[in-house]
Formats: structure tokens, C-alpha cells, sequence
């Protein structure tokens, strides 16, 4: 139990990665109240200031966005490409469950054997 609880539990950069998402998202989340912010302090009077409090709160939002899906993609590729993430590749003798029908409804219907199967391309 303890060998599966180990292996469950994200590993260092699996939690940089959840904690960059989760800073993305608050981020994406708090555009809404800066924008509404600088329109107030441009109605008293403050223009350059909500101006510079909109454009920030976008960009930081952008670039908190653009880190995280980065990020996430790197650990994403180092996931698949580690020993962990176990992938079985099937040859043709392994698909067993692709069978041919038996039966048919229809009348006008072409049986082929095996070897004239042939790609009309």
C-alpha cells in the first residue's frame, strides 16, 4: 500500500505545475475587477494609472497563462517519455476483439478472401 500511495503522490514539478495553473486562473479571474478598477480611477480623474492598472492586469494574466501551458506541456512530454508511463504497442495477431461479420442483410454483398485485399488509392 505504501509503494502505490508513493507513486500516486505528484512529484516536485508536478505540483510547480499545479501551482502555475492556479496562479494562471487567479489571475484570468482578477481581469475582470482590475478592469473595473481602472475605469473607475480614469473616471476620477487618474487616466495613466487605469490605463497602466488594465494593460498590466492583462499582461500578467497572458503571461501567467502562456508559463502554465508551457509548463505543463514540457511535464506532459517528460511523462510520456519516462519509464512510468508504460505503453504496450499490439501487432497484428493481438487484436482480437476486430472480427469480420458472419452475416449479412444485404444481397449484393462481394465475399473477399484474405489476399485480395488491395488499396485502391
Amino acid at each position: 500500500m505504501t509503494g502505490w500511495y508513493a507513486e500516486r503522490t505528484p512529484d516536485r514539478s508536478a505540483r510547480a505545475v499545479i501551482a502555475v495553473t492556479l496562479l494562471a486562473l487567479l489571475l484570468v479571474a482578477a481581469v475582470p475587477v482590475a478592469l473595473l478598477a481602472g475605469v473607475v480611477m480614469m473616471m476620477l480623474g487618474h487616466v495613466a494609472g487605469g490605463l497602466a492598472l488594465s494593460g498590466g492586469s492583462i499582461l500578467a494574466a497572458v503571461v501567467a497563462v502562456a508559463v502554465a501551458g508551457m509548463s505543463g506541456m514540457r511535464h506532459l512530454r517528460k511523462l510520456l517519455s519516462g519509464r512510468s508511463f508504460r505503453i504496450v504497442q499490439l501487432d497484428s495477431s493481438q487484436y482480437t476483439d476486430v472480427a469480420e461479420p458472419q452475416g449479412s442483410d444485404y444481397a449484393n454483398v462481394v465475399r473477399l478472401d484474405r489476399g485480395e485485399y488491395t488499396e485502391g488509392r
